[in-house]
Protein backbone atom coordinates (compact mmCIF):
# COMPACT_ATOMS: atom_id res chain seq x y z
CA UNK A 1 0.00 0.00 0.00
CA UNK A 2 1.53 3.35 -1.00
CA UNK A 3 0.27 5.23 2.08
CA UNK A 4 2.66 4.36 4.90
CA UNK A 5 4.15 5.67 8.11
CA UNK A 6 7.75 6.85 8.01
CA UNK A 7 9.43 3.96 9.78
CA UNK A 8 9.97 1.41 7.03
CA UNK A 9 11.00 3.87 4.31
CA UNK A 10 13.51 5.57 6.62
CA UNK A 11 14.98 2.37 8.02
CA UNK A 12 15.64 1.37 4.41
CA UNK A 13 17.18 4.78 3.71
CA UNK A 14 19.39 4.49 6.79
CA UNK A 15 20.56 1.02 5.79
CA UNK A 16 21.28 2.02 2.18
CA UNK A 17 22.76 5.45 2.98
CA UNK A 18 20.39 7.81 1.20
CA UNK A 19 17.75 10.21 2.51
CA UNK A 20 14.05 10.77 1.90
CA UNK A 21 12.89 14.31 1.27
CA UNK A 22 10.21 15.67 3.61
CA UNK A 23 8.54 18.60 1.86
CA UNK A 24 6.36 21.14 3.65
CA UNK A 25 3.18 22.11 1.83
CA UNK A 26 0.58 24.76 2.55
CA UNK A 27 -1.89 23.99 -0.21
CA UNK A 28 -3.05 21.18 -2.47
CA UNK A 29 -1.15 22.34 -5.58
CA UNK A 30 2.07 21.79 -3.65
CA UNK A 31 0.82 18.41 -2.46
CA UNK A 32 0.01 17.43 -6.04
CA UNK A 33 3.52 18.46 -7.08
CA UNK A 34 5.07 16.27 -4.39
CA UNK A 35 3.01 13.20 -5.29
CA UNK A 36 3.46 13.53 -9.05
CA UNK A 37 7.21 14.13 -8.77
CA UNK A 38 7.63 11.16 -6.44
CA UNK A 39 5.88 8.95 -8.98
CA UNK A 40 7.99 10.35 -11.84
CA UNK A 41 11.23 9.90 -9.89
CA UNK A 42 10.17 6.55 -8.42
CA UNK A 43 11.03 7.93 -5.00
CA UNK A 44 9.61 7.46 -1.52
CA UNK A 45 8.50 10.78 -0.08
CA UNK A 46 7.13 12.50 3.01
CA UNK A 47 4.57 15.30 2.73
CA UNK A 48 4.66 17.66 5.71
CA UNK A 49 2.34 20.34 7.01
CA UNK A 50 3.24 22.84 9.69
CA UNK A 51 0.73 23.40 12.47
CA UNK A 52 -0.67 26.74 11.22
CA UNK A 53 -1.76 25.59 7.73
CA UNK A 54 -2.94 22.31 9.23
CA UNK A 55 -5.21 24.17 11.64
CA UNK A 56 -6.33 26.64 8.96
CA UNK A 57 -7.49 23.99 6.49
CA UNK A 58 -8.19 21.34 9.10
CA UNK A 59 -6.13 18.18 9.63
CA UNK A 60 -8.97 15.97 8.40
CA UNK A 61 -9.14 17.96 5.15
CA UNK A 62 -5.39 17.65 4.58
CA UNK A 63 -5.55 13.94 5.33
CA UNK A 64 -8.52 13.37 3.01
CA UNK A 65 -6.88 15.15 0.08
CA UNK A 66 -3.63 13.32 0.80
CA UNK A 67 -5.39 9.97 0.62
CA UNK A 68 -7.18 10.91 -2.58
CA UNK A 69 -3.86 11.84 -4.22
CA UNK A 70 -1.60 9.17 -2.72
CA UNK A 71 -3.79 6.11 -2.44
CA UNK A 72 -3.11 4.84 -5.96
CA UNK A 73 0.45 6.11 -6.29
CA UNK A 74 2.98 3.31 -6.94
CA UNK A 75 5.46 4.74 -4.40
CA UNK A 76 5.42 4.90 -0.58
CA UNK A 77 4.11 8.26 0.67
CA UNK A 78 3.74 9.51 4.24
CA UNK A 79 1.79 12.48 5.67
CA UNK A 80 3.56 14.21 8.56
CA UNK A 81 2.70 17.01 10.99
CA UNK A 82 5.85 19.04 11.59
CA UNK A 83 7.04 20.72 14.80
CA UNK A 84 3.82 20.36 16.75
CA UNK A 85 4.38 21.44 20.34
CA UNK A 86 0.88 20.54 21.53
CA UNK A 87 0.30 16.97 22.67
CA UNK A 88 -3.45 17.22 22.06
CA UNK A 89 -3.00 18.49 18.50
CA UNK A 90 -0.55 15.68 17.75
CA UNK A 91 -3.28 13.26 18.79
CA UNK A 92 -5.85 15.12 16.70
CA UNK A 93 -3.65 14.81 13.60
CA UNK A 94 -3.17 11.11 14.29
CA UNK A 95 -6.92 10.65 14.59
CA UNK A 96 -7.46 12.61 11.35
CA UNK A 97 -5.24 10.34 9.27
CA UNK A 98 -1.68 11.68 9.42
CA UNK A 99 0.74 8.76 9.28
CA UNK A 100 3.72 10.37 11.03
CA UNK A 101 3.66 12.89 13.87
CA UNK A 102 6.37 15.15 15.27
CA UNK A 103 5.98 16.21 18.87
CA UNK A 104 8.44 19.03 19.49
CA UNK A 105 8.81 19.37 23.24
CA UNK A 106 12.48 20.36 22.92
CA UNK A 107 11.82 23.75 24.54
CA UNK A 108 11.03 21.95 27.81
CA UNK A 109 13.58 20.43 30.17
CA UNK A 110 14.83 16.94 29.38
CA UNK A 111 12.42 15.04 31.63
CA UNK A 112 9.36 16.95 30.42
CA UNK A 113 10.48 16.46 26.82
CA UNK A 114 10.61 12.73 27.51
CA UNK A 115 7.20 12.74 29.21
CA UNK A 116 5.36 14.57 26.43
CA UNK A 117 7.13 12.69 23.65
CA UNK A 118 6.41 9.34 25.30
CA UNK A 119 2.73 10.24 25.65
CA UNK A 120 2.44 11.00 21.94
CA UNK A 121 4.43 7.91 20.96
CA UNK A 122 2.28 5.61 23.07
CA UNK A 123 -0.90 7.10 21.60
CA UNK A 124 0.24 6.99 17.98
CA UNK A 125 1.75 3.52 18.10
CA UNK A 126 -1.67 2.01 18.83
CA UNK A 127 -2.64 3.22 15.31
CA UNK A 128 0.63 2.22 13.59
CA UNK A 129 1.62 5.88 13.26
CA UNK A 130 5.31 6.68 13.57
CA UNK A 131 6.58 9.48 15.81
CA UNK A 132 9.46 11.95 15.53
CA UNK A 133 10.96 13.67 18.57
CA UNK A 134 13.55 16.42 18.86
CA UNK A 135 16.49 16.78 21.24
CA UNK A 136 18.35 20.07 21.38
CA UNK A 137 16.83 23.08 19.66
CA UNK A 138 17.10 24.21 16.03
CA UNK A 139 17.47 27.97 15.62
CA UNK A 140 15.28 30.11 13.37
CA UNK A 141 11.55 30.30 12.76
CA UNK A 142 9.41 27.29 11.85
CA UNK A 143 5.75 28.19 11.96
CA UNK A 144 4.93 28.76 15.66
CA UNK A 145 8.34 27.66 16.93
CA UNK A 146 10.87 30.50 17.27
CA UNK A 147 14.40 29.91 18.60
CA UNK A 148 17.02 32.67 18.66
CA UNK A 149 20.46 31.68 17.39
CA UNK A 150 22.06 32.34 20.79
CA UNK A 151 19.45 30.17 22.50
CA UNK A 152 19.81 27.11 20.27
CA UNK A 153 21.23 24.05 22.01
CA UNK A 154 22.98 21.18 20.27
CA UNK A 155 22.00 17.59 20.94
CA UNK A 156 24.02 15.69 23.54
CA UNK A 157 24.91 12.27 22.02
CA UNK A 158 24.62 10.39 25.31
CA UNK A 159 21.29 12.01 26.14
CA UNK A 160 20.13 11.14 22.63
CA UNK A 161 20.47 7.44 23.41
CA UNK A 162 18.57 7.85 26.67
CA UNK A 163 15.90 9.96 24.96
CA UNK A 164 15.28 7.36 22.27
CA UNK A 165 15.13 4.53 24.80
CA UNK A 166 12.77 6.30 27.21
CA UNK A 167 10.39 7.79 24.64
CA UNK A 168 10.10 4.90 22.20
CA UNK A 169 10.20 7.30 19.24
CA UNK A 170 10.70 6.04 15.71
CA UNK A 171 12.67 9.05 14.41
CA UNK A 172 15.06 11.44 16.15
CA UNK A 173 15.74 15.03 15.10
CA UNK A 174 19.05 15.95 16.78
CA UNK A 175 20.07 19.60 16.77
CA UNK A 176 23.49 19.82 15.07
CA UNK A 177 23.65 23.47 14.00
CA UNK A 178 21.22 23.64 11.08
CA UNK A 179 18.57 26.37 11.14
CA UNK A 180 15.05 26.99 9.96
CA UNK A 181 14.45 29.72 7.40
CA UNK A 182 17.21 31.41 5.42
CA UNK A 183 20.80 31.02 6.64
CA UNK A 184 22.47 34.32 7.53
CA UNK A 185 25.83 33.12 6.21
CA UNK A 186 26.77 31.12 3.12
CA UNK A 187 28.66 28.60 5.23
CA UNK A 188 26.73 27.82 8.43
CA UNK A 189 28.75 26.02 11.08
CA UNK A 190 27.41 22.50 11.39
CA UNK A 191 28.65 19.90 13.85
CA UNK A 192 29.26 16.96 11.52
CA UNK A 193 31.19 15.07 14.18
CA UNK A 194 28.25 15.32 16.56
CA UNK A 195 25.90 13.87 13.93
CA UNK A 196 28.32 11.02 13.24
CA UNK A 197 28.62 10.27 16.96
CA UNK A 198 24.85 10.24 17.45
CA UNK A 199 24.38 8.01 14.40
CA UNK A 200 27.02 5.63 15.69
CA UNK A 201 25.53 5.39 19.16
CA UNK A 202 21.97 4.87 17.93
CA UNK A 203 22.31 3.10 14.59
CA UNK A 204 25.85 1.76 14.72
CA UNK A 205 24.74 -1.86 15.05
CA UNK A 206 22.12 -1.55 12.34
CA UNK A 207 19.23 0.80 11.60
CA UNK A 208 17.12 1.41 14.71
CA UNK A 209 16.01 5.03 14.88
CA UNK A 210 16.49 7.07 11.68
CA UNK A 211 17.86 10.60 12.12
CA UNK A 212 16.18 13.74 10.81
CA UNK A 213 17.88 16.86 9.44
CA UNK A 214 15.87 20.05 9.81
CA UNK A 215 16.67 23.25 7.91
CA UNK A 216 17.61 21.93 4.48
CA UNK A 217 17.05 25.16 2.54
CA UNK A 218 20.26 27.03 1.72
CA UNK A 219 22.74 24.24 2.39
CA UNK A 220 25.27 23.50 -0.34
CA UNK A 221 25.06 20.23 -2.26
CA UNK A 222 28.34 19.16 -0.69
CA UNK A 223 26.96 19.79 2.80
CA UNK A 224 23.73 17.92 2.07
CA UNK A 225 25.61 14.90 0.75
CA UNK A 226 27.89 14.89 3.80
CA UNK A 227 24.94 15.04 6.20
CA UNK A 228 23.34 12.10 4.39
CA UNK A 229 26.59 10.12 4.42
CA UNK A 230 26.84 10.63 8.19
CA UNK A 231 23.39 9.24 8.89
CA UNK A 232 20.73 11.83 8.08
CA UNK A 233 17.89 9.88 6.46
CA UNK A 234 14.93 12.31 6.59
CA UNK A 235 15.70 15.72 5.13
CA UNK A 236 13.26 18.58 5.72
CA UNK A 237 12.72 21.25 3.05
CA UNK A 238 10.27 24.09 3.64
CA UNK A 239 11.55 27.63 3.06
CA UNK A 240 12.73 26.99 -0.49
CA UNK A 241 9.26 25.75 -1.46
CA UNK A 242 7.56 28.80 0.08
CA UNK A 243 9.88 31.15 -1.78
CA UNK A 244 9.43 29.31 -5.07
CA UNK A 245 5.64 29.37 -4.75
CA UNK A 246 5.43 33.09 -3.99
CA UNK A 247 8.16 34.18 -6.41
CA UNK A 248 6.64 32.15 -9.25
CA UNK A 249 3.18 33.55 -8.55
CA UNK A 250 4.50 37.12 -8.40
CA UNK A 251 6.50 36.81 -11.62
CA UNK A 252 3.56 35.31 -13.49
CA UNK A 253 1.15 38.02 -12.35
CA UNK A 254 3.58 40.80 -13.26
CA UNK A 255 4.11 39.32 -16.72
CA UNK A 256 0.40 38.66 -17.31
CA UNK A 257 -1.41 41.64 -15.85
CA UNK A 258 -4.36 41.26 -18.22
CA UNK A 259 -5.09 37.63 -17.29
CA UNK A 260 -7.40 36.57 -14.47
CA UNK A 261 -7.24 32.79 -14.71
CA UNK A 262 -6.16 31.17 -11.40
CA UNK A 263 -5.82 27.83 -13.18
CA UNK A 264 -2.90 29.17 -15.23
CA UNK A 265 -1.19 30.32 -12.05
CA UNK A 266 -1.70 26.86 -10.55
CA UNK A 267 -0.01 25.26 -13.56
CA UNK A 268 3.12 27.41 -13.44
CA UNK A 269 3.36 26.96 -9.67
CA UNK A 270 2.96 23.19 -10.05
CA UNK A 271 5.78 23.07 -12.58
CA UNK A 272 8.06 25.26 -10.45
CA UNK A 273 7.49 23.31 -7.24
CA UNK A 274 7.93 20.00 -9.05
CA UNK A 275 11.32 21.17 -10.29
CA UNK A 276 12.50 21.94 -6.76
CA UNK A 277 11.29 18.61 -5.41
CA UNK A 278 12.85 16.62 -8.24
CA UNK A 279 16.18 18.34 -7.66
CA UNK A 280 16.10 17.38 -3.99
CA UNK A 281 15.17 13.77 -4.68
CA UNK A 282 18.15 13.41 -7.00
CA UNK A 283 20.46 15.12 -4.50
CA UNK A 284 19.33 13.00 -1.56
CA UNK A 285 19.67 9.80 -3.57
CA UNK A 286 16.04 8.70 -3.18
CA UNK A 287 15.23 8.72 -6.91
CA UNK A 288 14.69 5.18 -8.15
CA UNK A 289 14.50 3.74 -4.62
CA UNK A 290 10.74 3.09 -4.50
Amino acid sequence: MPIVNATEMLLKATAENYAVGAFNVTNFIQMKAVVETAVEKKSPVIIQTSVTPSKFRGPAVFAAVFRAMANNAPVPICLHIDHCNEVDYCKRCADAGYTNVMIDASHHDFEENIRQTREVADYCHTMNISVEGELGTVSGVEDQVVVAADEAQLCDPDLAVEFVDKTGIDLLAPAIGTAHGVYKTKNPVLDFERLATIAGKINGRGPKTPLVIHGGTGLTEETVKKLVSLGGSKFNVSTELKHRLLDTTHDYLVANRDQYDPGKVDKVVLEAISGVIGKWMDLLGSSGRA
